[in-house]
Order: structure tokens, then C-alpha cells, then sequence
């Protein structure tokens, strides 16, 4: 397995992790045995469904991390934690995961307060992992969403991702290209996703290429000699439809055309009506430049000439909604093998308790039909599970699927998600429901943690 996850992922967490780990230490708690699940609280207003993404790089996370020498003397001489024993450090030294994560196969369609990833390990193991696993699914679980509509609209034409100068840094527009994939794009200009994750690789040339050349015609004629059939020409430095015939006058070898600004409508028009003229038909005809969903919609809908999209800025910052809520709660707790439910009661954010599992059912033809948010212990004949075991013991149970067998998941999760659910704006609420289990089981802690007036003494107290 290929991960482009960073070596030292120890420290890569927020401070608040790290002081609540040398707490938990210092009480004695190391060994208590708890239970944390990822999820997102609700869809942005533009969603309608998600598509889980990112459990490759939380899997090779859990097994790379651990605290360096050089980065545990960094902790010790920390203004925040120079009133913990000596001790803490040297548990820091011999640091490993060693817990037990259930997930949900990337891939997968999915939806608000339903678990991604559920993680059982020593309470210190599974608190520090929470930064890094939010920012890497939440991240990556809302590109792969944002491609997957746009492969939708573009009704079998190629999406191809162009993002990684517009990503926020190099690492995210890695895996960016990853999660696009996932999407449902045809590839990534991202030569080192290529590389690492074997996803097909674009690449057209810049407006630089042309205009290092004193003539456009020069500037097509040598990059065509160089790369034959292969190559492929942006058309829009001085005047697309003009730079097309001189192309074809010139009878250049070339496979397709880029547009890269105007009308993409009219002078993709234009262009195919030429290229058809000239006996050209084989020559694909690429947009590219501030696309999103809403504008492929609309080229597809006047039936453009249009056989690629590149997009970029819109892909891999999710413009429109680039974050999730994605919460990281504890369910449960073990001490001294004495189980213990947790739950969180502040309005507006209650987290449900107890390891949970998702069920979903599926009607006669197969498409989605409802799901049940039901404990983990729970039986729901008919119903598919949908998280899987994945760790053990800290350990991979099973080889991860590859990217391939990831994006053809997706792709058959989506088939089985009916339309009015898949709309780009106003698309229905998929129906999950929550078992009785799960909300008896909340009243019962609500019960405890928050007394009704009268028990408190309050009013009402006869």
C-alpha cells in the first residue's frame, strides 16, 4: 500500500490532544479502554448524500503512529505540559496504536450522523488520533463527493482533475487527486498521484509554451512534432477558432483541443464543426477553466461538443461547501472491565452512546431505500452492515482494496441511489432512522447526567 501520509504524524495533532493524553496518564487511566466514533453532524444546505473517502491514509496513520526522540524532547520542554511526571515521556518512547478500527469501505454513499470509522483502542491511542482523522476523511470524503456530482452531470464524458495549484498546498492537492478519482474523474494532471496511487495522468501545455514562440503556428507545429498523435493543443492564447485552422492547415498530428476561456458553448461549436469539415472527427474537444457541476450541467443540457471537463479550483477546495461537520465522539469507556455508556446532551450537538452499526435496506430492484442508525449489537434481517472490521490489534486485518475497486464501489453506490436523492440543488433527504435501542438508550444517560426538575428538587418536587 502507496500512502502519501507524513512520517512524523506523532506530533501532527492538536496540543489539546496531547495535554488530555499526559492527563489521562497521570490518573492512571492509560489502560482504560475506550471508544471513539467519526462522523459528520449534517450535510451541507448543497448536499444531499456523501461518499466516504480517506480510510487508506487513516489505516497507514494508525500504523506510523508514534513519537521520535527528538519530538518527545520537544513535548517535555513544552510550556503546557512542564508540570507532568517524567513518566509520560517514557510511555511516549514505546507509543504504538494497538487498537481495533471498524470503518466504512471508501466508496461508500453515506449520510449525516452515520459512522465512517469507529475506533476501540486505550484511551490514549484513540484520543491523539482524532485531529488527524478528521482532517484526513472529512477532507477527502468532501472531494470525492463534490467529483462524484460532477461525474454525474457530465453523463459519461471525462472529468479530469486539474486542481493541485488551487488545492491549499501540495499535500491537498495529492489527495485531492486521490479522492477525485474516487469521484468518478477519468484522472489527474498530479504526476506524483500517478506515481504513488496508479491514477491515470492528463496534461495539455500552458499559454507559456505558445507564446515562447514568435508564432503560434511554430509553437503548435514543434510540440506536435515532438509528441505525434499524442498531443494536445490550447487553443485559446489569441483566438481558439483561428488557432484550430491553423492546426489543420498545417496538418499537424494531434488527438485533442483545449479550451481554456470564452464562450464554451459557441466556440466549442465552432471548432467541431471545423475539425468535422476537415475530416477531423477523431480530435476531442477539452474545457477547462472555472467549471464546476452547475456549469457542466448547463453545457451538457445545450448539448455542447464538449468530450473532457479539467477542473480545478472548484474540485479541490468543494467551493461551494468546503468543510464538513465532522465530530470525532466518544461512545463508550472500559475500566477495570466495567463498561460505561458516554453521550453528549448540549443542544444542537447531542452524540449518541454505544459502538454503532448502520443498516441499509434496499428495495425489489435494488436501489437504496432507507437506513437504520441501530447499535452495533443490534439485528436487522434484510439489512445490508456497512461497517466492516478493518484493524486489529493494531494490525491490517486484510489487504484494503485497490483504487480501482474503490472508484467501482462508488460508482455502484451511486447507481443505487435513486435520483431525487443525487439532485445537484433541492435533492430529497435520504430516510435514516435510529433504532429504539439507541434512543432508549440515550434517555436512559440523559436520565442520569440531566435530572427532570422534580428529582433535582425543583419545581414540580412534591
Amino acid at each position: 500500500m502507496i500512502s502519501p501520509t507524513p512520517t512524523r504524524v506523532g506530533l501532527l495533532t492538536d496540543l489539546y490532544e496531547l495535554t488530555m493524553a499526559a492527563g489521562y496518564w497521570q490518573c492512571g487511566m492509560d489502560q482504560n479502554v475506550a471508544t471513539f466514533e467519526l462522523s459528520v453532524r449534517s450535510l451541507p444546505l448543497q448536499r444531499s448524500f456523501l461518499l466516504a473517502a480517506g480510510l487508506e491514509q487513516a489505516v497507514e496513520y494508525f500504523r506510523q503512529l508514534s513519537f521520535q526522540p527528538e519530538e518527545i524532547d520537544f513535548l517535555r520542554k513544552h510550556p503546557a505540559l512542564q508540570s507532568v511526571k517524567p513518566g509520560f515521556f517514557d510511555f511516549l518512547a514505546q507509543f504504538r496504536f494497538t487498537g481495533t478500527v471498524w470503518a466504512v469501505p471508501e466508496g461508500t454513499v453515506v449520510f449525516a450522523e452515520e459512522p465512517l470509522l469507529r475506533v476501540t483502542a486505550p484511551i490514549i491511542e484513540a484520543q491523539v488520533a482524532e485531529t488527524y482523522l478528521l482532517a484526513m476523511l472529512t477532507y477527502q470524503t468532501t472531494v470525492a463527493t463534490k467529483a462524484a456530482r460532477m461525474a454525474q452531470v457530465a453523463g459519461g464524458r471525462g472529468i479530469v482533475e486539474f486542481g493541485t495549484r488551487r488545492a491549499h498546498g501540495p499535500y491537498a492537492g495529492l489527495l485531492a487527486a486521490r479522492s477525485s478519482y474516487i469521484g468518478g474523474c477519468r484522472g489527474t494532471s498530479n504526476v506524483l498521484a500517478g506515481f504513488q496511487f496508479g491514477i491515470p495522468t492528463y496534461g495539455t501545455l500552458a499559454h507559456s509554451w505558445t507564446m515562447a514562440f514568435e508564432e503560434e503556428e511554430e509553437a503548435f507545429r514543434q510540440f506536435a512534432e515532438i509528441y505525434g498523435p499524442r498531443a494536445v493543443l490550447l487553443v485559446d492564447t489569441y483566438d481558439s477558432v483561428e488557432a484550430v485552422r491553423k492546426a489543420l492547415r498545417r496538418k499537424l498530428p494531434f488527438r485533442a483541443v483545449r479550451l481554456d476561456s470564452g464562450d464554451f458553448l459557441e466556440i466549442s461549436r465552432q471548432v467541431r464543426k471545423i475539425l468535422d469539415a476537415a475530416g477531423r472527427a477523431d480530435v476531442q474537444i477539452m474545457a477547462s477553466g472555472d467549471l464546476n457541476e452547475y456549469v457542466i450541467e448547463e453545457l451538457i443540457r445545450q448539448d455542447a461538443p464538449l468530450d473532457l471537463f479539467g477542473v480545478g479550483t472548484d474540485l479541490v477546495t468543494s467551493r461551494d461547501a468546503p468543510a464538513l461537520s465532522g465530530i470525532y465522539k466518544m461512545v463508550e469507556i472500559e475500566s477495570g472491565g466495567q463498561a460505561r455508556y458516554t453521550a453528549k446532551f448540549s443542544e444542537s450537538k447531542i452524540s449518541y452512546p454505544g459502538k454503532k452499526q448502520i443498516f441499509r435496506f434496499s428495495g425489489p430492484g435494488g436501489e437504496y431505500a432507507r437506513d437504520v442508525l441501530g447499535l452495533a449489537s443490534e439485528e436487522f434481517p434484510g439489512a445490508e452492515t456497512l461497517l466492516e472490521p478493518v484493524m486489529k490489534s493494531g494490525e491490517l486485518i486484510r489487504p484494503l482494496p485497490s483504487l480501482d475497486q474503490i472508484q467501482a464501489r462508488a460508482a455502484a453506490n451511486l447507481s443505487r441511489l435513486p435520483a431525487p436523492y443525487r439532485r445537484l440543488e433541492g435533492g430529497d433527504s435520504y430516510p435514516v432512522e435510529k433504532s429504539q435501542a439507541l434512543k432508549d438508550l440515550l434517555e436512559v444517560l440523559r436520565s442520569r447526567y440531566i435530572p427532570t426538575p422534580a428529582a433535582a428538587g425543583g419545581p414540580g418536587k412534591e
